[in-house]
């Protein structure tokens, strides 16, 4: 079975459906996806299934949780070879998509892979976290943040939370810990203007857990955060 075939044989279990108009994306996806993992790391999870189900219905499960509305802004804290917001872009094309990271030689790959699989609303933004998270341009502008295994809940909010407006949703896309992480993040929540909406848990075919923590913003963040990265790091709030 092909990466396709193994996607939309599962999605169907989880009431998400894969349009042709989605499905070329994806395929193309996992065909540039292999590219260019010969040239730098961008995942170890390469085989057919695995980027099906790991990947794929991994960062399609936001459906599930998240009402896209035409124009609404999304930024993607992190997106490494792309996951979850390139995916959301292809699924999403009313959705503007900013897709930010660290890393130029991964950004160069994720840019690419979007413009072969012609996905048109998604932008790439090179640069930390901490610091876009201060920028006019970018800080309160947003109505979804998305972030999938970056760091724990409590640091992961001062580094999404700030771009996030109030009254918008932060997605922290999250395996097995993520319960516990939230009883570990009551004070970065209280303190950056979150709360925890709900948290929604699925299990991959497979039986890997996944789950999924809506944080609203419900306030403004201090001017000060986000901290740079050795403070957050050193003193999580």
């Amino acid at each position: 079975m092909s990466v396709i075939d193994i996607l939309k044989s599962n999605a169907a279990d989880y009431g998400i459906e894969i349009s042709s108009d989605l499905e070329g994306k994806l395929e193309k996806y996992a065909e540039l996806l292999k590219d260019w993992n010969e040239k730098i790391n961008l995942t170890a999870i390469l085989d057919d299934e695995g980027i099906a189900v790991k990947h794929f219905l991994d960062c399609l499960l936001v459906s599930k949780v998240a009402d896209f509305k035409k124009g609404d802004r999304v930024i993607d804290v992190g997106t490494g070879a792309g996951f979850p917001g390139l995916v959301i872009a292809a699924a999403y094309p009313d959705v503007e998509v900013t897709l930010l990271d660290s890393t130029g030689k991964k950004l160069k790959a994720v840019e690419n892979m979007a413009q072969e699989m012609g996905v048109k609303n998604a932008e790439v933004i090179h640069m930390r976290a901490e610091e876009a998270g201060k920028k006019p341009e970018f800080r309160e502008k947003y109505d979804f943040a998305t972030a999938r295994a970056v760091a724990e809940l409590r640091v992961l909010l001062e580094y999404t939370l700030p771009f996030v407006k109030v009254g918008g949703t932060f997605l922290s896309l999250k395996g097995a810990s993520a319960v516990d992480e939230i009883d570990g993040a009551k004070n970065s929540l209280k303190t950056l203007g979150g709360k925890i909406e709900g948290i929604n848990e699925f299990t991959l075919p497979g039986g890997d857990k996944r789950a999924i923590i809506n944080v609203k913003k419900i306030s403004h963040i201090p001017p000060k955060f986000p901290r740079v990265s050795a403070q957050i790091a050193k003193k999580p709030l």
